[in-house]
């Protein structure tokens, strides 16, 4: 990776008109803190600590404590992160002082759901139930849980999704179970809002791509980056004819952040900029050409297959988050070469 140039979005982003006094001597709870979201937020956090002595604690989740001592050895011996190593679908305590949760931690590779399904079931389920059950014990501010736009289902038909609309989802295929447990993950939150009064809103990501990416991941966008990188032809293993809400990771961890802070209770918000609004094979596209490759196709593997979202358009309305506050200030392209560029090294 290259490191100054990561280093200067992370300095870009440091600079947001976000209230970041709001998170001065807070603690937040963050699951998934080793996945692309995970990374970017702690670094984003960390470099305000020491830029503007915001004193914020990040206590990481994670089930794999090796990875997470590689990922963030920078920080293990600074008082403003601690970590948990633990399977979030077994109960968790935390006896120290905790304001906010924010709940990422998600099987969400393709792959995941065709050979994973029951672990991808229950972390967004019993993961869910056992983290708001700590935010009730620790009477925290505020829950934030990290949904998707998969919990919309087949709206093929809706040129612009608003937080309202909904479509079906066939619960007997398999990689639907992602999308099922990601809805009553959203369930369980306004439940616990509802019976317990815990302040709960939920942040419906697009996808997702940037340079804390995992490049073995089986997402398209992680392939075609990792062919970039590769100085390799771009491999598309459909006609590419998808029309898709894309958002690049930075944006992703501020629209948590704002949501965090202003979202209003039982209240979900679409993370989404019409910049970013491609087909996937124009977003292959930016990447073979900046690349100096080309766009190739291929037929997918039977995994690969079981793995796959049949649903051909999924473009979401961004306005609702934009009146908090949020707002994306580059364009898909920019975002995409910055990533090769950083992870070029």
């Amino acid at each position: 990776m290259n490191m100054k140039l990561y280093n200067d979005i992370i300095i870009e982003y440091s600079n947001d008109k976000f209230e970041w006094d709001r998170l001065k001597n807070k603690v937040i709870i963050f699951s998934g803190i080793t996945g692309l979201v995970g990374k970017f937020f702690v670094d984003l956090i960390m470099y305000k600590n020491y830029k503007d002595d915001l004193n914020c604690t990040i206590v990481g989740i994670c089930r794999n404590e090796k990875k997470l001592v590689d990922m963030f050895e920078e920080y293990l011996s600074n008082k403003n992160f601690k970590y948990l190593i633990k399977n979030i679908c077994d109960e968790i305590e935390w006896n120290e002082d905790v304001d906010y949760i924010i709940h990422a931690a998600s099987n969400t590779h393709p792959i995941q759901y065709a050979t994973d399904p029951i672990g991808t079931i229950n972390c967004n389920v019993s993961g869910t139930s056992n983290l708001l059950k700590l935010g009730k014990q620790n009477n925290i501010s505020k829950f934030v849980f990290v949904s998707s736009f998969e919990v919309y289902g087949n709206l093929d038909n809706v040129s612009c999704i608003s937080e309202n609309d909904y479509g079906s989802i066939d619960c007997t295929i398999l990689r639907n179970c992602y999308p099922e447990s990601k809805r009553l993950g959203e369930s369980l939150c306004i439940a616990y809002s509802s019976q317990e009064n815990i302040n709960t809103s939920i942040v419906r990501l697009p996808r997702v791509f940037g340079p804390t990416m995992n490049l073995d991941s089986s997402l398209a966008t992680a392939q075609f980056i990792k062919n970039g990188v590769n100085g390799e032809n771009i491999v598309l293993k459909s006609n590419g004819k998808q029309l898709y809400s894309f958002g690049y990771v930075g944006d992703s961890v501020m629209a948590i952040l704002y949501v965090l802070i202003k979202g209003e209770n039982k209240n979900a918000y679409n993370v989404s900029d019409k910049k970013f609004d491609v087909t996937l094979k124009e977003f292959a596209s930016i990447v073979a050409d900046y690349s100096n490759n080309k766009v190739v196709f291929d037929v997918p593997t039977d995994i690969e297959k079981k793995g796959q979202s049949n649903t051909q358009r999924v473009i979401l309305n961004g306005e609702k988050i934009k009146k908090i506050g949020f707002e994306v200030k580059k364009d898909i392209k920019e975002r995409i070469i910055e990533t090769i560029d950083i992870m070029k090294g």
